[in-house]
C-alpha cells in the first residue's frame, strides 16, 4: 500500500524549482503592487477641463483585485495576498506623508481618499471571500 505522501524521484527533484518559482511569484507580486501603486498616484491628479475625474479609483480597485489573485496563484498559498496588500498600503502611507519641504504625493482630495478606501477595502473583500471558501486541501 502506497502512502499519499510518498514522492517519486522526479517529484523530489522538482521541489527546489517549485519553491524558487513560488518565491519569484511573491517578489513579482510585490513589485507589481509598487508599480501599479505609482501608476495610481499619477492618475490621482488626472484632470479634464480643470476638474479631477477620479480615474485612479476604478484603476486601483481592478488592479488590487488582479494583484491579490495573482499573488495567491503564483505562491500557491492564500496568505500570499498579504504580500501585494502590504506593499501597496506602505506605498500609499509614504505617499500621504509630507516630506520635510511639505510636499505630498497623495493629498486629501476626494480622489486620494477614495483611492485609499477603495484599495484597502478591495484587498479586505478578496481576503474575506477566500476565507469564506473554506479549506482548499493541504496547500491552503
Amino acid at each position: 500500500m502506497t502512502s499519499e505522501y510518498a514522492q517519486s524521484p522526479v517529484a523530489a527533484e522538482r521541489r527546489p524549482v517549485d519553491l524558487a518559482l513560488r518565491i519569484a511569484g511573491g517578489v513579482v507580486a510585490v513589485l507589481a503592487a509598487l508599480v501599479t501603486g505609482v501608476l495610481e498616484l499619477l492618475l490621482a491628479y488626472l484632470r479634464v477641463g480643470g476638474v479631477l475625474i477620479g480615474l485612479a479609483v476604478p484603476v486601483t480597485v481592478v488592479a488590487n483585485i488582479l494583484l491579490a489573485r495573482f499573488a495567491v496563484a503564483a505562491v500557491g498559498r492564500r496568505w500570499a495576498l498579504a504580500l501585494p496588500a502590504l506593499a501597496w498600503f506602505v506605498l500609499m502611507v509614504i505617499a500621504a506623508s509630507p516630506t520635510e519641504e511639505g510636499d505630498l504625493l497623495l493629498t486629501g482630495s476626494w480622489v486620494g481618499l477614495l483611492m485609499l478606501l477603495g484599495g484597502s477595502v478591495t484587498f479586505a473583500v478578496v481576503a474575506f471571500r477566500m476565507i469564506m471558501q473554506g479549506p482548499r486541501g493541504p496547500r491552503s
